[in-house]
């Protein structure tokens, strides 16, 4: 029978274990029980199992420690999982499918690569963030971006660059670093504009061209004077209107501004 021939190789090996037997039989032993139709109940009754991993932890010989995991392994397979164990199994098979289908469905975005969105900035990302925290960020801002047109289209594209370089603005830190510690959700940043997600320069001078702009209008309202001395730079006539402000310290002279009524050119004289 097969279990009285596992239990005498068995015996064998526990000598040989124990120091007791050469450990040149090993090898054969362990060949002949590579040859044998071991069932679970066998390996159950007859505990070989624990016998041969115990060989394999104390030979010194590569080939018998060799086949000793070959058999151990092939043994294994025989034992039922536990239903945890199927369920881990499960969950990361699970999680290998959602990375192979979110890869199969960036590679189909020809805008968008995960790679443009690696948020380190300069230095060390903030504590509690992760490389692999970042990844995850990318692909919300770029689902959430997807979200608003369903394809790939040219608006697509240009929400995908507008977001990268503002991001990777080296003058624009706090837009990067608020994204990554969650003050900025992608979503909010997915649908911001330009002048929101600009750095503090550009925003500055973006207020003080609509000061000047809503200067230059509230000028325009005001009833000047009209001379025919001064003439217009740009369409040679000298049909024009002018306007004396303080815009400097009292003790200095008015500013004038000119407004030619011919072709609408404002300019300052000095």
């Amino acid at each position: 029978m097969v279990e009285e021939e596992v239990l005498s190789v068995r015996k064998q090996l526990e000598k040989i274990s124990s120091g007791e037997a050469d450990n040149a039989q090993a090898l054969d032993l362990l060949k002949s029980l590579g040859k044998l139709d071991i069932t679970l109940t066998i390996l159950t009754s007859t505990r070989i199992g624990m016998t041969v991993n115990s060989l394999r932890k104390s030979s010194t010989d590569e080939e018998v420690v060799t086949l000793a995991k070959s058999l151990i392994k092939s043994w294994k397979k025989l034992v039922p999982e536990s239903a945890e164990k199927k369920e881990e199994k499960a969950e990361k098979k699970e999680k290998a499918e959602k990375k192979e289908n979110a890869s199969k469905s960036f590679s189909a975005r020809p805008g968008f690569s995960v790679e443009c969105y690696r948020m380190k900035g300069e230095g060390e990302l903030p504590e509690g963030c992760t490389q692999e925290g970042c990844s995850d960020l990318a692909t919300s801002l770029e689902e959430a971006i997807f979200s608003q047109f369903k394809q790939t289209n040219q608006r697509y594209k240009n929400q995908i660059r507008s977001r990268v370089f503002n991001l990777k603005d080296k003058k624009n830190p706090s837009l990067r670093m608020n994204l990554l510690v969650g003050i900025l959700s992608a979503d909010r940043l997915s649908k911001m504009t330009s002048e929101e997600m600009a750095n503090d320069d550009v925003k500055k001078q973006r207020e003080k061209f609509v000061k000047e702009g809503i200067d230059n209008a509230q000028l325009a309202k005001v009833e000047g004077t009209t001379t025919d001395m001064l003439k217009c730079g740009k369409c040679k006539k000298s049909n024009c209107t002018y306007n004396q402000i303080q815009t400097r310290s009292a003790d200095e002279p008015m500013t004038t501004f000119v407004l030619c009524n011919e072709c609408g050119n404002r300019w300052k004289f000095c």
